[in-house]
């Protein structure tokens, strides 16, 4: 449990009526993530105020209008699912750091150069991004901001989202090395009577450089990989 020194208020406002509470910053923010945390190790106090700083708790009544229930993790759940929570001006750059990087991979993986047909590198995405002077939401997941940031960066970056079709043949001695690779790339896989690995997969066009990397090593080039034209 944090101490209330290094915790951080959530507040949620309706009705006219505000509810904080007191947490570590770094589960709230987890936890607002989508990730598996308990409420109760992310409070620092188990009450809900209305005023945190003059130490005012919230009633009961009013806890019970606004959020149908007077359950302190009930309500905290709540307060950190819709409310505000109030990150330090470090934390918050931490998270936004973090977040830019995360957004540039997924934009170098799942795109290509149009002109070179291509992979883009992440710090070119990353660089387009501070050009653009992209805003980066700490809150929104990577795909929520995805359309925005694209349509940003074009200005500044040729980006194409493809997908390619590829058919997989791996000879049989080396089919238990790839099995696990093409299924983590979501291949559909079937074995021939001779026991090769046949396989069919569609991946994001930026992804490619990747997969092939990672078969042909596996197979130790003996994978037979052909492009299918999109029907």
């Amino acid at each position: 449990m944090v101490t209330v020194e290094k915790a951080v208020i959530a507040r949620y406002e309706k009705q006219g009526k505000r509810f904080e509470i007191l947490v570590d910053p770094e589960l709230a923010y987890e936890f607002r993530e989508g990730k598996e945390v308990s409420v109760s190790s992310m409070l620092a106090v188990d009450k809900v105020f209305k005023d945190a700083k003059k130490g005012e708790s919230a009633s009961e009544s009013d806890l019970t209008s606004v959020f149908g229930t007077a359950s302190v993790e009930e309500v905290a759940k709540r307060i950190l699912k819709e409310g505000e929570i109030q990150l330090t001006t470090e934390f918050r750059r931490k998270k936004v750091e973090e977040k830019t990087r995360q957004i540039a991979e997924f934009i170098s993986k799942h795109a290509i150069d149009p002109r070179t047909k291509t992979a883009i590198p992440v710090q070119r995405v990353l660089n387009a991004m501070e050009q653009a002077k992209v805003h980066v939401d700490v809150f929104k997941s990577v795909e929520e901001q995805i359309d925005s940031v694209v349509k940003a960066i074009r200005e500044f970056l040729p980006i194409s989202f493809e997908k390619t079709r590829l058919k997989v043949c791996i000879p049989p001695q080396f089919a238990p090395r790839c099995y696990g690779i093409l299924k983590s790339f979501n291949a559909a896989i079937q074995y021939a009577s001779d026991g090769s690995l046949i396989a069919e997969l569609e991946l994001p066009a930026g992804l490619k450089g990747e997969f092939y990397e990672k078969i042909n090593s596996a197979a130790r080039g003996n994978a037979n990989i052909k492009e299918v034209e999109q029907a």
